[in-house]
């Protein structure tokens, strides 16, 4: 040891010593049960105004804590957003754009979309991998959609998590009867096994890591299917809301009752927490992983422009809720947060260092969380450079209340003024060109320094008639 280090160490050995001899000692880490939900529409909970599906305990979350009324996905669907949540990058880093091949849908479309990665990369340091170096534990209970169980080497056990369990696993593997897996919007999981249900299993396994740990710091990833659709509500909740009068379309019964179950559960783990003496020392996330999705006219969006699979606001702007410990009354930020934020957020309250040669584009919550400052960066981007559904390749970017989002097919964009227009109804490219160039000149060099790729090569099999349709961007017109 040399002279410098041999300095340092006997330092903080002082220090310890000093802390002991006085009784203090180092402020316990925080563990974190971080809730993530499957298509959960922007107001489709109770804290963001539903007043149809009740959602007592996830608005617990927000009444003792901070609600994000601008809070953003990294992308439109499933399988980008969680690799942006456990890498803490922008989707060009990691390469997973969207869940499975990037020509989902019709494959005579204009462009040949950039091809997708299905797993995260070898070399990603995942927030389970980074927190081990600060002594946590860490389970990913529920759903993974970033490898394939056949390849373990692309599972949660083999990214750093020490526990991991999925719904098949628990004997939910199998498909509804007559489910198509092509049109019900993703897998057809069964959500009933018998008399069990998928999401009071997930949780039961959930809180069995957390009693199993309740002696040393750990993250809880708890990644329920729900609200993912085909719907199977439990009959009870669905009599519930069969028979409630405020029901503001008819079509909502199985969908709220499949949040209420949700819910449900979500009261279950602060119900361990608390009776394991927990809670007061652990941080609540709850948030969607992308809009709601409006196939079957279920998810809340309004007042926000389309749903999932799309860049619009009801494709990536959810609801998030953060209950930090000793929090006890409700704050609002209104602060643009990206799901990518998260990583940087627990390494913070972890103490834990970044990872080297990781790099992590998210900014830390922290000041945010606690109301001591603001966050560094002025803008948000996203790189959709796939074919899912009504959607055509794009990008966009967020800067202050104006978000411009471009169309990679023609090069058209389209400006919005969210701040007055969060339904994004008027396209202000034409009337604020200086405003448009601006915006589409920094998208442009984000995606240049970050190395995006975007599609440009033609589709010999292009058939003009099925690219003619809704959801690509002011019915087909040039914007600018």
């Amino acid at each position: 040891m040399n002279r410098r280090a041999f300095i340092a160490f006997t330092a903080a050995s002082t220090l310890i010593n000093r802390q002991s001899a006085f009784g203090i000692r180092p402020a316990p880490k925080p563990n974190v049960v971080f809730i993530l939900i499957d298509d959960l529409g922007w107001g489709d909970v109770g804290f963001m105004g539903n007043e149809f599906i009740e959602t007592p305990n996830i608005d617990r979350i927000a009444k003792e804590g901070v609600v994000f009324t601008n809070a953003y996905c990294n992308a439109p669907n499933c399988a980008p957003t969680r690799a942006c949540i456990l890498t803490g990058q922008y989707t060009p880093r990691h390469g997973v754009y969207t869940v499975g091949e990037s020509k989902r849908g019709d494959t005579r479309n204009k462009l040949i979309p950039i091809e997708n990665t299905q797993r995260l990369p070898a070399d990603s340091v995942t927030i389970a991998e980074a927190l081990k170096t600060a002594g946590y534990t860490s389970a990913c209970v529920g759903m993974w959609n970033l490898g394939r169980s056949r390849e373990p080497e692309s599972m949660p056990l083999a990214k750093g998590f020490d526990y991991a369990i999925e719904p098949k696993q628990l004997g939910f593997q199998h498909q509804m009867e007559g489910s198509d897996s092509r049109n019900s919007g993703g897998p057809a999981l069964n959500y009933f096994e018998g008399e069990e249900y998928v999401t009071d299993r997930l949780t039961d396994k959930g809180i069995e890591f957390i009693e199993k740990n309740k002696g040393r710091p750990f993250l809880l990833y708890q990644a329920y299917h729900a609200v993912h659709r085909p719907y199977q509500p439990k009959p009870e909740l669905v009599a519930k809301y069969k028979n409630k009068g405020n029901n503001p379309r008819g079509d909502l019964v199985e969908y709220a009752a499949t949040v209420e179950a949700v819910d449900q559960n979500v009261g279950r783990l602060f119900a361990a927490l608390e009776k394991n003496r927990l809670l007061e020392n652990t941080v609540v996330f709850f948030f969607s992983d992308n809009g709601g999705d409006l196939g079957q006219k279920q998810g809340t969006n309004a007042p926000l422009k389309g749903g999932k699979g799309q860049l619009s606001e009801g494709g990536i702007r959810v609801p998030l809720a953060v209950r930090m410990p000793g929090s006890t009354l409700a704050q609002v930020c209104t602060t643009p947060v990206m799901s990518f934020d998260f990583y940087p957020t627990l390494l913070e309250l972890a103490g834990a260092a970044p990872p080297k040669k990781h790099i992590v584009d998210g900014e830390s919550l922290v000041h945010l969380l606690r109301g001591t400052g603001t966050l560094k960066r002025d803008a948000l981007y996203w790189h959709f450079p796939c074919y899912l559904g009504k959607t055509s390749p794009c990008g966009a970017i967020r800067l202050g209340d104006y978000k411009l989002i471009e169309y990679f097919e023609d090069g058209r964009v389209e400006l919005f003024n969210l701040k007055d227009d969060p339904g994004e109804t008027s396209n202000l490219a034409r009337e604020k060109i200086k405003v448009a160039d601006e915006l589409h000149q920094k998208l442009q060099a984000w995606r240049k320094a970050i190395h995006a790729p975007v599609p440009t090569e033609p589709n010999p099999d292009y058939a003009p008639s099925s690219s003619n349709r809704k959801g690509r961007g002011n019915g087909g017109k040039k914007t600018r």
